[in-house]
């Protein structure tokens, strides 16, 4: 269970992200509402990380949470705000993905 809520807080950060994204291209009450749901999903992905930080180990679990945030991060980049896909970019992207499923293998 604590996994999934891991990738759940992860999910949260791409989240706190996007909206951060949203903001930069939005002015007045819009960009007020994106920020908000900035901190609403920043809130939850903290609250989340605090609770599975309790029984997975700290550094497996800040090491996922990152790194299920930083990939989701470039995808949505990529898909959503039309961001550059080169073969280098996506390489190091893949490298990130295959070392979070390591510590998941190797991790209690």
């Amino acid at each position: 269970m604590n996994w999934i809520l891991l990738i759940i807080a992860g999910l949260f950060e791409v989240a706190f992200a996007a909206c951060l994204g949203y903001a930069k291209k939005a002015t007045g009450t819009e960009a007020t509402f994106w920020y908000a749901g900035f901190l609403i999903c920043l809130s939850i992905s903290m609250f989340l990380l605090v609770k599975v930080t309790r029984e997975l180990p700290i550094g497996t679990a800040y090491a996922v949470w990152t790194g299920i945030g930083a990939v989701g991060t470039v995808l949505l980049g990529i898909f959503v705000f039309e961001e550059p896909a080169s073969f280098w970019r996506l390489f190091f992207i893949s490298t990130l993905i295959f070392s979070i499923i390591g510590l998941k293998f190797v991790s209690n």
